[in-house]
């Protein structure tokens, strides 16, 4: 084989697994009043992840304006919770139901734990929420988390069914995961200031988040593959 012909190959191995363009952002109050119309002119972003609800009584005040806006634009939009370790599931369970209302869910929700926000994370408690959640919407909640909170409290078989969504702001997570957040400083036009944006592993796509199109049932299967994460801590203050 010729030199050329060894660095391109070289080239090839060493492409990072992610090469799915779909790509997403997730959104709340900090990033105030998004022009959307501005922000689908970016083709790649194929869907976004808004803030709803905190603890037991949080809401954020964008919420339902970016989930109307962004689908009006064209966007897949879905849902997320902050996990309080302050409060029961039953609590805040409650405050996310009540939040989302019957606005239109395209993904699967997404449960935010996170360690700013956990000062004992009590499992029990993450597990009734996640009963709860799956109950009402009939799929799996996505697990947005950290690497240290992961390999703590995620890494045993009973949440292998889960797919998790995961922040490594310095190089692809070296765990299987579905959604990888790999920057919390993303420019967008439409957007003041910084944005998270996300993207897919390429064993995943948007179809394998998307919820069934009547609602409830079961969540598509992860293709015989078992969803696991590897994550970094992530600042509270861009949730």
């Amino acid at each position: 084989m010729k030199s050329f012909e060894k660095i391109v190959l070289l080239f090839f191995l060493l492409l990072p697994s992610v090469v799915n363009a779909q790509k997403g952002i997730d959104v709340s109050r900090f990033q105030d009043t998004i022009r959307w119309k501005k922000v689908v002119q970016n083709k790649s972003i194929k869907f976004v992840y808004v803030k709803a609800t905190e603890g037991a009584s949080i809401w954020d005040k964008m919420y339902l304006y970016n989930m109307k806006k962004a689908r009006e634009a064209g966007l897949l939009v879905g849902s997320y919770h902050v996990y309080s370790s302050r409060t029961t599931a039953q609590a805040q369970f409650a405050n996310f139901k009540k939040a989302v209302g019957d606005t239109k869910q395209d993904l699967v929700p997404v449960l935010d734990i996170e360690a700013v926000h956990c000062h004992k994370l009590y499992m029990a408690r993450v597990d009734k929420l996640l009963q709860l959640m799956e109950k009402e919407y009939g799929v799996k909640p996505m697990i947005y988390t950290s690497e240290r909170l992961y390999m703590t409290h995620f890494n045993v078989k009973k949440y292998k069914k889960y797919h998790f969504f995961i922040a490594n702001y310095k190089r692809e997570p070296r765990l299987a995961y579905t959604l990888w957040q790999y920057t919390q400083r993303g420019r967008q036009k439409g957007i003041a200031g910084f944005v998270d944006f996300s993207r897919f592993s390429s064993r995943y796509t948007l179809d394998d988040i998307k919820m069934k199109k009547k609602g409830a049932g079961e969540e598509k299967s992860p293709k015989g593959r078992t969803p696991s994460t590897k994550a970094a801590d992530r600042s509270a203050s861009k949730r």
